[in-house]
């Protein structure tokens, strides 16, 4: 027979503590996310651009970032690495996951940006005297941008809820932080319930702001 009394007070105390972990929890997607789409635009260069070990590198991070378990690539940055001496502190374990993972990803996105521009338009840009460096800059990047941004948004929205992962490292993020109260106080139902909604708000303030952002740029 159901029988579960609902507290709700404890959950309310610490909510200041489960909004500054939610805080975390954006401040981590979004550095990673930087560090991704930095990478990610490299990887997307050098596969489309170069050839021998510098392309076998990049395909190989994005094979391995988009065919094996997110969760494997948490371990091996906390627990893979350790083995062989080199420690990292949970957040920093979580951003080198996120940051590796959305570059393999956001990669992909690129690479299939760039294809969708015509080549006509560097050799238009270069007959106007633009160097190689320019015509990418000025021209093809900010195109490239503009096709990949649903995507990109896409892919921050995953690093929001992929940061949950760090507690299994000892990060407190917004999942690290409920299971540490929950623990403390048995309130289980509770605190998850309540997170659920911070997720779900985060995230929604997410593609809101994509939205907005997207009128403003682009002229929806």
């Amino acid at each position: 027979m159901f029988d579960y009394n609902f507290h709700w007070r404890p959950v309310m105390k610490s909510l200041p503590d489960l909004l500054a972990a939610g805080l975390t929890t954006l401040q981590i997607a979004v550095l990673s996310m930087a560090i991704g789409i930095i990478i990610g635009l490299a990887l997307a260069l050098i596969r489309m651009n170069m050839r021998g070990p510098v392309k076998w590198f990049a395909s190989t991070w994005v094979e391995l970032a988009r065919n094996t378990p997110a969760l494997f690539q948490l371990f091996f940055f906390g627990f893979g690495l350790g083995a062989i001496g080199v420690h990292l502190s949970p957040h920093t374990i979580v951003l080198a996951a996120l940051s590796f993972n959305c570059a393999g990803y956001l990669a992909e996105n690129f690479r299939g940006g760039f294809q969708a521009i015509p080549d006509t338009q560097i050799r238009a840009a270069r007959s106007l005297g633009m160097t190689a460096w320019q015509a990418y800059t000025r021209i093809i990047i900010p195109q490239v941008f503009r096709i990949v941004y649903h995507p990109l948004t896409n892919q921050m929205v995953w690093a929001v809820l992929m940061s949950s992962l760090g507690m299994l490292v000892g990060f407190r993020e917004l999942s690290g932080e409920t299971q540490a109260l929950a623990s403390r106080t048995y309130r289980i139902f509770e605190y998850f319930a309540v997170t659920a909604v911070i997720y779900y708000v985060i995230v929604k303030l997410i593609l809101g702001a994509s939205r907005l952002l997207a009128t403003r740029l682009f002229r929806y």
